[in-house]
């Protein structure tokens, strides 16, 4: 099969996934969440007053015609205005994917960079101290809450010292490092303890191969045997992790963005459930999904390129 003809196939995979998403979409905020005009209107509202903002809104459609509304968007990527704010939610999340994406593409990168070197160098000294000590030092890093790291480091590093800005964003490649230097060290400790396992888990699984004990067996140093044959077999784990990690991240930074006041999609997404916005939170859930059906393709082809024996099927 064709890399063309497998990348259509696989995004046609798209058409299904959102169907079922926009059902959930539409079973969460039609049934279990209640009447959003409560919200929106306040406590005092009066039901004439949540009646003619449900007309507005179009919420006294019948059940189905709002389901097709909410397919329609999805196909179309028209999401109509922010509830809250009346802007246009296309510019507003792009605005917002490019700020975020400032922050989480060299949190990813230099996560991943100390997490597999380290994993390397623990699979180097397996089952001595600084392996033990790696480990250790992983299940530390991991157990200690994002919370804290935040409040210390901007109480620390931004507020004692000075090193950092406690809070804010600039728009602008250089202007914009000052502001995401220090949250972006707080998401490479939240997260470099989880990878950094994970990495040494399949490379020390790789080194007990049958080809890694030939390598051994005649003669090439253990070094090269790591750094050159085994590195090189586990990349498959390895770009799955480093690929499915990107649209996870983006709205994963939702404390540190809230805290660090950035105005990326984790600022975007907690706004909207705070102001009961629910077409930006339809808007942020439906690109969530689209997002992960194409970084999945994406992984599948970079297969390909690492080990020519996976053939697209």
């Amino acid at each position: 099969m064709g890399i063309y003809n497998y990348i259509i196939r696989r995004l046609l995979y798209v058409i299904p996934i959102l169907l079922g998403v926009c059902l959930l979409i539409f079973l969460m905020f039609n049934i279990v969440a209640g009447d959003p005009t409560a919200v929106l209107l306040g406590k005092h509202a009066t039901a004439k007053q949540m009646a003619e903002l449900r007309h507005v809104l179009g919420l006294d459609k019948h059940w189905f015609m709002q389901y097709v509304d909410i397919v329609k968007s999805a196909f179309s990527l028209n999401f109509g205005r922010s509830w809250a704010s009346q802007q246009q939610i296309m510019p507003m999340i792009k605005a917002g994917t490019w700020v975020s994406l400032t922050l989480v593409v060299p949190s990813i990168l230099i996560t991943n960079i100390l997490a597999i070197s380290m994993a390397l160098v623990a699979a180097f000294f397996r089952g001595r101290a600084l392996d033990r000590g790696l480990v250790v030092l992983s299940i530390i890093m991991m157990s200690i809450s994002g919370l804290a790291y935040i409040l210390f480091s901007q109480w620390f590093f931004a507020y004692k010292l000075g090193w950092f800005e406690i809070a804010g964003y600039e728009h602008g490649f250089l202007a914009c490092i000052p502001y995401i230097a220090l949250p972006c060290f707080i998401l490479v400790l939240l997260s470099v303890g989880s990878d950094l396992r994970f990495y040494r888990t399949v490379i020390l699984d790789e080194m007990y191969q049958d080809y890694v004990r030939t390598a051994r067996a005649k003669g090439l140093p253990e070094g090269l045997v790591l750094f050159k044959h085994v590195l090189k077999n586990v990349m498959i784990p390895i770009i799955t992790n480093l690929i499915t990690q990107l649209p996870s991240w983006l709205l994963g930074t939702l404390l540190v963005e809230s805290f660090f006041g950035i105005p990326g999609l984790g600022g975007i997404t907690i706004n909207a459930i705070n102001n009961a916005d629910f077409p930006v939170i339809k808007a942020i859930t439906i690109l969530s999904a689209i997002f992960y059906v194409i970084f999945n393709v994406i992984t599948d082809i970079l297969y390909t390129v690492v080990d020519p024996r996976i053939k697209l099927s």
